[in-house]
This record gives C-alpha cells, sequence and structure tokens, in this order.
C-alpha cells in the first residue's frame, strides 16, 4: 500500500520532468532583466562619450579663440565655448574658468571644462561622476 501511494505520487514528477513546454518562456524572462539593463547602460555610456565629444570641441574652440589676434576677452571665448559644445542634455551645464598667467615672459590662459553628465541604469544607483578637461593657451603679445 505504501509503494503504491509512493508510486503515485512519483508519477506527476516523472510526468514534468520530461515536459519541456515553458521553458523557453521561463529562460527568456529570467534572461530580458539583464538584456534590458546591458542595453540601456549601452546607452548611457555612449550618451555620455557624445557629451564628451562635444565639450572637448567648445573647449578646442574657446582655446583657438584665445589665441587670435587681437586678443579676445574672455566673453568671447565662453561664447564661442557655448556655440560648439554639443551632446549635452538639459541639467548638464557645464562650468567655464579662465585663469591667465605668464610663463617666460609669455601671456597664457588656462581654460577649465567641468560638468558631470547624469548615468541611469534602472533600478542599479550609480554615483556621480565630475569630468574635467583643461586646455591651456598662449596669448599673442600685445
Amino acid at each position: 500500500m505504501m509503494r503504491r501511494l509512493a508510486r503515485m505520487a512519483q508519477a506527476p514528477a516523472r510526468r514534468l520532468a520530461g515536459d519541456r513546454r515553458g521553458a523557453t518562456a521561463a529562460e527568456f524572462a529570467l534572461t530580458v532583466p539583464i538584456w534590458a539593463m546591458l542595453i540601456f547602460g549601452l546607452f548611457n555610456l555612449s550618451r555620455v562619450y557624445f557629451g564628451r565629444a562635444g565639450v572637448l570641441n567648445g573647449l578646442g574652440e574657446a582655446a583657438r579663440v584665445a589665441t587670435l589676434w587681437p586678443r579676445r576677452p574672455d566673453s568671447d571665448m565662453r561664447a564661442a565655448f557655448t556655440a560648439r559644445t554639443f551632446g549635452l542634455i538639459s541639467g548638464e551645464t557645464p562650468s567655464f574658468t579662465v585663469t591667465p598667467g605668464t610663463a617666460n615672459g609669455q601671456d597664457f590662459v588656462d581654460i577649465q571644462v567641468s560638468y558631470t553628465p547624469r548615468i541611469s541604469l534602472l533600478l542599479i544607483s550609480v554615483p556621480t561622476v565630475t569630468l574635467t578637461y583643461q586646455r591651456r593657451a598662449f596669448r599673442p603679445e600685445i
């Protein structure tokens, strides 16, 4: 009697062990969140690199304006930076500072730009990162 009950209890388990229906759906449900986070992460990473390219483009243009004759004021460098920057979304406003100096009798300006891109990985919190870039441009003599 006990053997018969044991066999009856094992019968559905044997029947289900050979049943492969629904396995694909279960595997899909387990892998979709991982793939979604990977794709979303790659999208965010590419957006950060696109913003970096835009900031470096604006920084190069500001450094070019700093080297022009007659000497341009800092406001012209800032305007050139703003005009040539691309790839930033709203809320990602870079800080722009110009520091004048002299080296071996030659005037220069150090142009520094910092910005903090917003990075989001769905349900994973990512610490903020501040990216800072600097260029030195030697000014024409007066």
